[in-house]
């Protein structure tokens, strides 16, 4: 029996093009005045002395701003990037410039499976920082207080069946008392094995056979939730 539903944000609740297209863009261009507005004080200070042990040389603020560009450009999921990038988003979302997106049918079963009382539960590359900043300034308003609880990858990489074990543990549940809803197979794959029902959120159908129960938006995974499974044809 399935008592809580634990759920992937890009590309899942959200559409993968807003973080891509305007939560990356705006802490590149916003990093070089935020660093400099910022750097003498103790959590950037923290962050640069993370990369200077990384880079294993002094760091100014052009190196700082030049390697955080590189990586925002390559999409690394490099702690301290996240770390900083939570500091600018939230500026951001303080001040009315961003908004978290949030699919329409997301919002709506998420705020009935938590009124059926199912368990909610995030799990995201991003900080849990970020993570609580982007669902608490949503078009539809602060929806934090419809997740239990909220994990990123200070768990463990989200291709690693150990964090979903870690996940489990943390909320006092099983696994297989647990679904897990992602768009990234490798994903499903990994809180598979590691005994958690699974469910693709496909919302661009995408021509590929999945061994994954697929659907396309959150209405659909409703017709699932009693039987959530594998088809083992794929493994």
């Amino acid at each position: 029996m399935i008592k809580a539903i634990l759920t992937d944000i890009e590309g899942t609740t959200s559409s993968l093009s807003y973080v891509k297209e305007v939560m990356f863009p705006y802490s590149k261009e916003r990093l070089r005045g935020f660093l400099s507005e910022h750097w003498h004080e103790e959590r950037i200070q923290k962050i640069i002395k993370g990369l200077k042990e990384k880079l294993k040389m002094p760091v100014d603020l052009e190196l700082a701003v030049k390697t955080f560009e590189e990586w925002i450009d390559r999409d690394l999921k490099e702690g301290l990037l996240k770390e900083l990038q939570g500091h600018i988003w939230e500026e951001g979302f303080l001040k009315g410039e961003l908004k978290g997106h949030i699919y329409p049918d997301a919002y709506e079963k998420l705020k009935e499976w938590k009124e059926r009382g199912y368990r909610l539960f995030v799990y995201s590359s991003g900080s849990v920082k970020a993570q609580k900043l982007f669902f608490g300034h949503t078009e539809y308003g602060d929806l934090t207080s419809l997740f239990e609880g909220f994990f990123d990858t200070s768990v463990g990489g989200k291709k690693e069946a150990a964090s979903y074990l870690r996940i489990a543990r943390q909320m006092g549940l099983e696994p297989q008392e647990v679904l897990f809803l992602s768009d990234v197979e490798e994903e499903l794959v990994a809180s598979y094995s590691a005994g958690m029902k699974v469910i693709l959120v496909e919302r661009e159908p995408k021509d590929r056979e999945s061994p994954f129960v697929k659907v396309r938006n959150f209405y659909e995974v409703e017709e699932h939730l009693t039987h959530p499974g594998l088809d083992l044809r794929g493994f």
